[in-house]
């Protein structure tokens, strides 16, 4: 019994050697390369394109869509390089790095003159960041624990196996990347809850989106500005990358107005989204 058995863990603990090994030879590679942009132009650095929406990250995706909204020339680096945080995305601009997806927007907004929220009173710019902060803090990690604790794990292996993932590094990254998120999501506090107060968390956020933008084209008003780039992002991944979920469900079913905003921040500002994305043609827009 006891020769099986070692060898059956044997073989286990090979096969996490060889994916770690490969994982890590694919990412120092990736690194060696320097993306050289043109003067005043931002580099984009993220993971790569998602499956049915630009990226499977809800911060890519909001600062891509800030850095169309506002109009500013820029270049995407898919390179998987991380910023000396440890955090994905960042930028370069004019050699100057920002790291964090909102200190990105402040550090341009600063550089360049830029104010998406002029329009806005100094009440709804408040109103503005306390959505904005329920979004990224606290309905972010609802989305987490379906994605990489709950079922939403399968359906993460069948997204990875779209971007390509050989079978060892599709294990390892779903592997480390749930027990990271339990960890996180504990320290957090959502992690501390059962599965049903996290989802009741999760309507109550849906909801409260949804009744404030009413009947509004965005979040704010008729003139979408910096908090409809933080939102679509975080929406975007449930309407596109979440099929199954409670999320979902909720915003087909109840909330029909969060998909109808998500679509149109799509055709405003991302009209080369089949160019964009995995599996063009097949965005889910139904």
């Amino acid at each position: 019994m006891e020769g099986p058995e070692g060898f059956s863990w044997a073989v286990k603990i090979g096969g996490v050697l060889a994916a770690v090994t490969a994982m890590y030879a694919f990412v120092r590679r990736r690194n060696r390369y320097k993306k050289i942009a043109p003067k005043d132009t931002v580099i984009l650095y993220q993971i790569g394109r998602g499956p049915y929406a630009p990226s499977v990250s809800p911060f890519a995706l909001k600062l891509e869509t800030y850095l169309r909204m506002a109009d500013i020339p820029y270049e995407n680096d898919h390179s998987f390089k991380y910023s000396s945080k440890g955090k994905t995305p960042w930028i370069e601009y004019n050699g100057v790095k920002a790291e964090d997806s909102q200190f990105c927007i402040e550090y341009l907004n600063d550089k360049l003159g830029i104010n998406l929220n002029r329009h806005l009173s100094v009440e709804d710019q408040a109103v503005a960041r306390a959505l904005q902060k329920m979004t990224e803090e606290n309905l972010y990690w609802t989305n987490c624990l379906w994605l990489w604790v709950y079922e939403g794990r399968e359906q993460m292996k069948r997204l990875s196996l779209l971007l390509g993932m050989s079978f060892l590094m599709r294990t390892l990254m779903i592997y480390m990347i749930g027990r990271s998120t339990s960890k996180n999501a504990w320290g957090h506090g959502m992690g501390r809850h059962s599965r049903d107060e996290v989802v009741g968390i999760m309507e109550g956020d849906m909801k409260a989106l949804s009744q404030y933008l009413g009947t509004k084209s965005f979040m704010m008003g008729d003139q979408p500005c910096e908090v409809d780039c933080a939102i679509f992002g975080m929406l975007a991944q449930i309407v596109w990358h979440m099929e199954g979920s409670p999320h979902q469900r909720l915003v087909k079913e109840e909330l029909p107005n969060l998909l109808e905003y998500c679509l149109r921040m799509k055709d405003r500002f991302w009209p080369d989204w089949d160019r964009c994305i995995m599996v063009p043609g097949k965005s889910k827009d139904d």
